[in-house]
């Protein structure tokens, strides 16, 4: 459990500096919207190419991957389903809220827990590469179609088909796992500018999240869907640790440590790229906040318990 707390110690430590950082105004005003397209843009594209193009190939296309992927998926279409057809939201913001259920903290957090907890960073690597390179473009496709229609532009059919290959994180991903592939290793002197910049993504997004926390109150009455919230953190901390655990054991016999770490994988919280990509596209950033910071909270104790249950 020491590595489990180590791990959140130091998530909660930049968290805490960029949430003073925005309370005392010393990044001007609004430096989130600034910071998250630099996330968004840059640095997470750099990050992305780096730890795929040194990720083998055949651990990434395993049970694991059909595990994290399926859990994904279900928990993701169920939380879709309810706010599109139940309570009527918008493309959007469903698209978010489902983002928020499912999209799991596999870098910032899944790798330090991976690390300390896991001994094993290849548990996180499969859920990683599905996110990415499946996940983050279906999403991004919905928030860009929802984004033009809004400002009142057509859609055409091409353009929505090449919308995830132009995302530039998806073409980081997919630059990542070329290399991968092919077995090249590529020189030092062209590898360690996007090896620096891919390491200021993880604690660059977290700052983010401090930043948005300035002057705000989780599940505030009137400001944030408390239903949707609500709806999207017990999917992310019950539901989906419960599907991926179920898969895992009766679908592909998983035992010990295996069905452990599989089930504390998908017991991670939700990815502080949800509210990147909500503060990009301004959809339901409300949501992705309080989504985050909830389940955040909640990933000590959810993974204690599994511990518990499981070792």
């Amino acid at each position: 459990m020491t590595g489990v707390l180590a791990g959140f110690a130091v998530i909660a430590i930049v968290i805490v500096i960029g949430y003073v950082s925005g309370r005392t105004g010393v990044l001007g005003e609004q430096p989130e919207q600034v910071l998250s397209r630099l996330v968004f843009y840059v640095l997470t594209p750099a990050l992305l190419l780096d730890k795929l193009a040194t990720t083998d190939v055949a651990v990434l296309f395993s049970d694991r991957l059909v595990v994290s992927s399926a859990a994904a998926l279900v928990i993701a279409a169920l939380h879709y389903g309810i706010a599109r057809l139940l309570w009527r939201r918008t493309l959007g913001v469903a698209t978010i809220g489902a983002l928020a259920s499912s999209y799991t903290n596999s870098s910032n957090l899944g790798i330090p827990i991976a690390v300390f907890v896991l001994h094993d960073t290849s548990y996180v690597a499969p859920l990683l590469l599905f996110q990415i390179l499946v996940f983050s473009p279906i999403a991004l496709t919905l928030l860009d179609v929802t984004e033009r229609r809004g400002q009142g532009r057509t859609v055409p059919t091409w353009r929505t088909a090449i919308t995830p290959v132009a995302n530039p994180i998806v073409v980081g991903a997919l630059v990542g796992l070329a290399i991968s592939l092919m077995g090249w290793h590529p020189p030092n002197w062209l590898m360690s500018p996007v090896q620096l910049l891919g390491d200021a993504s993880v604690p660059l997004a977290l700052l983010v999240f401090g930043l948005s926390l300035g002057g705000v109150r989780v599940l505030a009455k009137g400001d944030s869907p408390r239903r949707d919230t609500v709806l999207a953190c017990a999917l992310k901390m019950a539901a989906m640790p419960l599907v991926a655990w179920a898969m895992a054991r009766f679908l592909f016999g998983q035992t010990g440590h295996a069905l452990f770490a599989q089930t504390v994988t998908a017991a991670l919280p939700t990815a502080q790229n949800v509210l990147v990509y909500s503060l990009r596209y301004n959809r339901a950033v409300t949501l992705a906040r309080d989504a985050g910071l909830i389940t955040t909270a909640l990933a000590i104790p959810v993974i204690m318990g599994v511990a518990a249950l499981l070792t």
